[in-house]
């Protein structure tokens, strides 16, 4: 069976790589594959001829790169009731997934814009962001950019977040995938006669970065409780890191970067960031990483976590605490997870090991997801939920009064899981890619 399954997710990728007038989202999001697998379908699958140089990865929409002065440091929003974060997992069955919402054309992505209104926006890996007021969607999209988008597979429009300060200033940011293969990060504005639609030709590009394979894009778009742009970029895709991007610094590819998008023409450099004097590319903050399908910040505590989609074998979940300084190194490719893939560290040089991990026995690609700081569960607060996309399995985070991990399965949904996210009160989203919307609610 496992054979079969690696055959029929390599002719679904090789379709959806073939060039279409009109890409149907019928791929699958961000998976993880055998090598062999992978390295078959890269081969037959219409791509550039050479791999970009060292450097050729640069932003080249900002050629100069300004140091920001003065960090800004926005409220963010946090629940109205706070209660303190429980040391177990919950009790079984004290939840369930409620759907929420159907007709979604392949979501991938759930945010709020932290404005009042209570509505949700999901993307569609098309290239449209949907909108979800007063339980129903709005039939008009808030963004429409199919024209530009490139899908599908691991492509499309695949990262949005809203500035801590949009109901000011009416900016959000995606991650898309162009035409042209490339990464795109981009801020939108909103319309000044219509909330729930984008000012047409307000797009801003921040970066456009090549991507020398189809998969391992990445695509998370999150602002930090400090007020900075956080984007999390895969290591180029093929399958193993053949080009070493996890590990340079010489290269955006396969890292977390953290940029000032409130300062410069385009954006600035954090002063704080661990390569702004030299070393690496000013713009990186975290490295070592495959292809990381959604990270998020605890609302209330700040902390960091960060999904990393594994190679053969294990799926991990890495974690920063709040006020960790920069320069992290999350081992990709001397580790999968927190066991060796190839090579050895240079001496001196210091990996995060995951807090969790599974292995392919229980899934095949980590969704990462949120921590609950809802109002509705008590006995859920601080628990950080992720799933697998495709056993459909959720599971459940926490960490005890002694400082350990417990880790533990609290669903088997059965869906392919896209995304986690989460509204305004901090109750708790997921989306499936065959178009339904769930609400974590608790049972009657």
């Amino acid at each position: 069976m496992r054979l079969l399954l690696l055959l029929v997710l390599s002719a679904v990728f090789l379709i959806a790589c073939q060039p279409q007038s009109t890409p149907p989202p019928t791929a699958l999001p961000p998976t993880s594959a055998p090598q062999s697998a992978l390295q078959t379908a890269l081969q037959t699958a219409p791509q550039s001829t050479s791999l970009p140089t060292t450097g050729q990865d640069i932003p080249t929409a900002s050629p100069v790169v300004e140091v920001s002065n003065t960090p800004t440091l926005p409220a963010i929003s946090t629940p109205t009731q706070q209660v303190a974060s429980v040391t177990s997992l919950p009790p079984a069955g004290s939840a369930a997934w409620v759907p929420f919402a159907s007709g979604l054309n392949a979501p991938i992505g759930i945010a709020n814009a932290g404005d009042g209104s209570g509505r949700l926006f999901i993307l569609e890996q098309e290239g449209k962001i949907r909108i979800l007021q007063d339980g129903a969607l709005v039939a008009e999209p808030f963004l429409d950019i199919t024209d530009r988008v490139g899908c599908c597979g691991e492509r499309g429009l695949l990262g949005l977040d809203f500035h801590p300060r949009y109901p000011e200033n009416g900016y959000f940011y995606v991650n898309y995938t162009d035409k042209d293969r490339n990464t795109v990060i981009a801020r939108f504005q909103v319309s000044a006669e219509n909330p729930n639609r984008t000012e047409a030709g307000s797009e801003q590009k921040l970066i456009t970065l090549a991507q020398p394979y189809p998969n391992h894009n990445g695509g998370v778009v999150i602002f930090g409780p400090d007020g900075y742009l956080y984007l999390g970029l895969g290591d180029g895709g093929s399958g193993g890191d053949p080009q070493g991007y996890g590990q340079s610094t010489a290269t955006l590819l396969g890292k977390v970067l953290r940029i000032d998008v409130d300062q410069g023409e385009r954006y600035a450099i954090p002063p704080d960031n661990p390569f702004v004097t030299g070393g690496g590319l000013p713009e990186i903050w975290a490295y070592g990483l495959r292809n990381p399908w959604r990270m998020s910040f605890d609302r209330l505590s700040g902390d960091l976590y960060i999904a990393d989609v594994g190679q053969n074998a294990w799926e991990e979940i890495n974690f920063l605490p709040a006020g960790s300084p920069g320069g992290a190194n999350f081992g990709w490719n001397y580790r999968e997870g927190t066991h060796p893939f190839q090579g050895n560290p240079p001496a001196g040089i210091e990996l995060i090991e995951p807090v969790a991990e599974y292995g392919h026995d229980q899934g095949c690609s980590v969704t990462g997801g949120v921590v609950y700081r809802g109002i509705e569960l008590a006995d859920w607060q601080g628990v950080y939920l992720y799933g697998d996309y495709c056993s459909g399995k959720v599971w459940g985070l926490v960490r005890n009064p002694l400082g350990a991990w417990l880790q533990g399965l609290l669903f088997e949904t059965g869906g392919t899981i896209t995304s986690f996210g989460v509204d305004e009160s901090g109750e708790v989203y997921m989306t499936e890619y065959a178009g339904t919307l769930y609400r974590l609610s608790p049972l009657q």
